[in-house]
């Protein structure tokens, strides 16, 4: 699949998806689509970085929760398989540390 193909089955297949499940606990449902630098530069083995914040850690367990039930995991990850090599996939929960910079 091209780059431009899966971009666009993301934003408008996968997106919906990710939006459905994600309503209600989540507050921020960002994809950052990787590309070049330049062009000696290599692209990483994968094409987007799928970025949900929740205001708590109590939204974000609910929200596993709720994504854990048979049927809801069945219909995600069906929508998944078309879109991702689900064995390559890396999930990761990270903590932010922010800079307040002078401008």
């Amino acid at each position: 699949m091209t780059a431009e193909a899966f971009r666009d089955y993301y934003e408008t297949h996968h997106r919906l998806v990710g939006e459905r499940v994600l309503a209600g606990y989540a507050r921020r449902y960002v994809r950052r689509y990787v590309a070049p630098v330049g062009p000696d530069l290599e692209l990483p083995d994968f094409d987007v970085i799928t970025e949900i914040s929740f205001p708590d850690r109590a939204a974000h367990d609910r929200c596993i929760a709720a994504l854990s039930a048979p049927a809801v995991a069945q219909w995600v990850m069906a929508d998944e398989d078309r879109l991702f090599d689900r064995a390559a996939m890396r999930v990761f929960t990270v903590e932010e540390a922010e800079s307040a910079l002078e401008t």
